[in-house]
């Protein structure tokens, strides 16, 4: 590889899908969340989640055939488990996936599910090559690994970076769950939301959280304050496997998120989506706990049915579906979805959960497609 590269400043003219750069003592380290919401709230899970970079990606224009990314991955071990694959960065050319590659070494954190305890081992930065691509000028997009937290180091490249043009796509701000960050997809264009945005021709901002889906009012602030052109928030899991409240506070909860992201997108597209068919959760409340028997990581349901107030994904529809419905009748704009359209009991018994809880990249697929043939994406106008 030829070495006398050229060096282009990483800001947000370049980052697209974080909300927020901190700079670090390596580089920049794009958030999901502001720097006002990570302090509004102790939660090591969401702290983790959100810096994880879903859907989060460089985007230039550039007549480079050769490019060197230096970054300090993060990357995440379950105690017990086996380990984990590196996360992958996609290169695409025009749109188009060209190039895969990985991180290797950096920072490890390894978790305890069991305990909840977690032990960071540092890591030095690294450098991820793309090599031999296409001649001529043309976008590039590197979408970072999307369950890797990923300081960013450096960017060279054998020819000038410019920002890419504004393509006039339409935002799409998203909210939901592990599912929605990307769980069991194979790379960070491979999550549900990252194939829809690309089927809808339009721009994504994920703020899907592992574990992270959980009516925070900093979540709902933040949602208000972005731009966005289409919203969609997927309710219902986290709040059943965290066990975190019961009846009598979902309903308001979900009310209160819904004004807030109304009092900053009065009449944007609004879409609620409740959680797609998990046979763990759809009768028996949590808290959801982990097993790992065989070897691998699974998950089950806790908590007693017969237990009042507490909540299950089928409560969860309900209760969604009725708020969305009284709310409709005065704002024309909000639409609900049943999860289950995304991926039901049928769904369950081709593509089953591999570990009870999350879909892998097939399902992934299946979820896109359907998510991106609904009218949310299919009917706005230009």
């Amino acid at each position: 590889m030829n070495h006398k590269l050229l060096t282009t400043r990483l800001d947000e003219q370049l980052v697209r899908g974080a909300v927020e750069l901190e700079t670090t003592q390596y580089g920049v380290l794009p958030h999901r969340l502001p720097a006002w919401a990570r302090a509004q709230t102790n939660d090591g899970q969401l702290a983790m989640a959100e810096a994880q970079p879903s859907g989060v990606r460089l985007a230039f224009r550039t007549a480079a055939t050769e490019i060197e990314l230096d970054v300090l991955p993060t990357k995440v071990a379950y105690a017990g488990a086996p380990a984990m694959p590196d996360g992958l960065y996609d290169l695409l050319v025009d749109g188009r996936l060209t190039a895969q590659a990985s991180a290797p070494g950096g920072n490890v954190l390894t978790i305890d599910l069991a305990t909840g305890s977690a032990d960071l081992t540092p890591g030095s930065p690294t450098t991820v090559t793309f090599a031999e691509l296409p001649e001529g000028d043309k976008n590039v997009e590197i979408w970072l690994p999307h369950r890797e937290r990923t300081e960013l180091v450096a960017l060279r490249t054998n020819a000038p970076v410019e920002p890419q043009p504004d393509h006039g796509r339409k935002i799409w701000l998203h909210h939901g769950s592990s599912i929605s960050h990307g769980s069991n997809a194979d790379s960070p264009t491979a999550t549900w939301p990252a194939l829809a945005a690309a089927r809808g021709n339009v721009e994504l901002v994920n703020l899907g959280f592992g574990g992270g889906a959980l009516l925070d009012p900093f979540t709902a602030r933040t949602m208000r304050d972005l731009p966005a052109d289409l919203i969609s928030v997927k309710i219902g899991i986290n709040l059943v496997n965290s066990d975190l409240m019961r009846q009598r506070a979902f309903g308001p909860a979900v009310h209160g998120f819904l004004d807030t992201i109304r009092d900053g997108h009065p009449d944007t597209p609004l879409l609620v989506v409740s959680a797609i068919y998990c046979p763990i959760h759809e009768d028996t409340p949590g808290p959801g706990a982990p097993d790992f028997r065989d070897g691998k990581v699974s998950f089950r349901a806790t908590g007693d049915p017969t237990e009042p107030g507490k909540l299950t994904l089928t409560y969860i529809r309900e209760a969604l579906a009725e708020i969305t419905a009284i709310r409709a009748k005065t704002d024309p704009n909000l639409g609900y979805l049943d999860g289950r359209d995304l991926y039901g009991e049928a769904d369950f018994a081709v593509h089953p959960l591999p570990d009870q809880l999350h879909p892998d990249s097939a399902t992934h697929r299946l979820i896109a497609d359907r998510f991106a043939s609904h009218p949310f994406l299919t009917t706005q106008p230009a």
